[in-house]
């Protein structure tokens, strides 16, 4: 059923004529009784009666208007919604790695969530972009600084990087490595200085902490996912000098909105939050 369509049913019935409904849902009257034969055959119902040059509803009509009644009811409440909530109303997309929405994002969510009853967060996790140009994502966290796009783009900051080894073993700890395609990230041109071959490939940063925490692997992880390894005695960490720049990626239309700005600001305190602890 047609929302418009049920509309015209309760104007019928209120104003008791084509023309009384015409008047008051601005449509021509021909139309009003055009598309009110067209619900009667749709439903196999008649829904009004010919009576003293009026339209009196059946009870097959009073029934169907039980339920448009209460349609407009909620209709209405729909509209006032955002009046009954605080601050800024929105659904947000964000597009990230698993790992900086697990770690960076998602431990400090719900207390973002309470302060702003009116705003919904949906993540967006993988390891490959979004399609940032096809809208795909209202905001993206890239570690990577994007060539070109039409976007709005700032940095949001820079994340320290570890690289891990074991204190001791027995012979050369087994380097873990990221792929080919992520050779030019500060983590690979670490690793490419210690001349031996990766063990292990992956851009998976829980695989790599997972090898390394059993203390026979070796490798290059961002601060955000090595809180725990730092007090192990028995790694050995050392902060490398070369750092990862964090830049974020926002939809132009989006930029002067209020549920935007809002989660743009979140954004940038998480991450802050992250470089003071």
């Amino acid at each position: 059923m047609n929302w418009d369509d049920l509309r015209i049913i309760a104007a019928v019935r209120d104003e008791g004529t084509y023309a009384g409904a015409s008047a008051r849902l601005r449509i021509d009257e021909t139309t009003v009784g055009r598309r009110l034969s067209r619900i009667e055959r749709t439903l196999g119902l008649r829904l009004f009666e010919a009576a003293d040059g009026a339209r009196r509803p059946t009870r097959s009509c009073e029934a169907v208007l039980a339920h448009v009644e209460a349609m407009a009811a909620h209709a209405a409440e729909i509209g006032r919604l955002s009046e009954s909530l605080d601050g800024p109303v929105g659904r947000l997309r964000i597009a990230s790695t698993n790992t900086v929405a697990e770690e960076v994002l998602s431990p400090r969510a719900s207390e973002f969530l309470r302060v702003n009853p009116g705003l919904t967060l949906q993540f967006l996790t993988s390891s490959e972009n979004v399609k940032f140009s096809r809208w795909e994502a209202d905001l993206a966290i890239r570690l990577r600084k994007p060539d070109k796009g039409d976007f709005a783009i700032s940095r949001l900051g820079e994340i320290r990087i570890y690289y891990f080894e074991p204190v001791t073993t027995e012979g050369e700890p087994m380097l873990c490595a990221y792929p080919d395609e992520l050779g030019a990230i500060p983590e690979m041109q670490f690793l490419r200085t210690k001349k031996a071959r990766a063990r292990c490939v992956t851009d998976n940063v829980r695989v790599i902490r997972n090898l390394i925490r059993a203390h026979q692997a070796a490798g290059v992880l961002p601060e955000y996912v090595c809180a725990d390894l730092l007090g192990d005695r028995r790694l050995r960490a050392t902060l490398l000098p070369k750092r990862r720049d964090v830049w974020l990626l926002v939809q132009n239309h989006l930029k002067r909105d209020a549920a935007t700005r809002v989660t743009i600001d979140w954004v940038r305190a998480c991450f802050q939050e992250m470089s003071r602890s």
